[in-house]
């Protein structure tokens, strides 16, 4: 824990002071304290913390609420929020600013680690997501680019399966020099399978491509289905739980 830094931002000195002692027994030993918004946005990145811990009641300037607003604007970092009140109306306004956790002072020094611990994974896990869905937005982009381009290189064709063609005049579908009727719908889905050969085509990657609103990934197996129905030999293969392929 000891490169765990932690900034608490509070005016209330016994608290802070209760706060600091009890995480540095806990071996935090990275614990700063400022008292006011000011001296937060001057110092938040000589300080650089990995977790902040809010005081509801600041009184200078304005309340921790603001500050957690401001924070969750300007920078991704986890913050709990200390607070000597449970009322509701202080609890909704809490809830809007979404913390990592919410500390009643005075706090019990065994509960903190907890909370900290709790509130870090939790941080660490939206930002694995977030990497995650990032990595799924670029890699659909790409499919898109990669099959816009094949439709504009007039009288491209690409060989595929055993004995399939894509054809980049028509945009359609060949069996052995013979056309498959499809839907618009079926012929843009195995299009997108085409151009990523060898590789699964995610069911969030399906839905993005094919449909203007968000669908279930039934939609997609449904069409899947369709479309086997329709091809003369067995190529599109699914990936379970995941999406569908055909091999390169």
């Amino acid at each position: 824990m000891n490169s765990i830094n932690i900034l608490i931002v509070s005016d209330d000195e016994q608290a802070s002071t209760n706060i600091k002692k009890s995480l540095k027994k806990e071996g935090y030993a990275k614990v700063n304290v400022i008292e006011n918004t000011r001296m937060f946005r001057q110092k938040v990145q000589t300080y650089k913390p990995n977790l902040l811990m809010i005081d509801t009641s600041l009184s200078t300037e304005d309340d921790g609420i603001e500050l957690a607003s401001y924070v969750n604007e300007k920078y991704a970092l986890p913050f709990i929020l200390l607070s000597s009140k449970v009322d509701h109306r202080t609890l909704d306004k809490a809830k809007l600013v979404q913390p990592y956790g919410y500390i009643v002072k005075p706090c019990n020094p065994e509960g903190l680690n907890a909370s900290i611990q709790i509130a870090l994974h939790k941080h660490a896990q939206e930002h694995q997501r977030k990497i995650a869905i990032d990595t799924l937005e670029s890699r659909s982009l790409e499919l898109k680019k990669r099959i816009y381009h094949k439709k504009a290189v007039v009288g491209d064709e690409l060989m595929f399966g055993d004995g399939y063609t894509l054809s980049g005049a028509s945009c359609s579908i060949l069996h052995q020099g013979k056309k498959i009727k499809l839907t618009k719908r079926e012929n843009a889905f195995i299009q997108l399978l085409v151009n990523q050969l060898g590789s699964t085509v995610s069911f969030k990657e399906a839905i993005d491509y094919l449909w203007e609103k968000d669908v279930s990934e039934n939609s997609v197996r449904t069409l899947a289905w369709r479309l086997r129905n329709k091809l003369p030999t067995e190529i599109i293969q699914n990936d379970s739980g995941f999406g569908y392929y055909i091999n390169s």
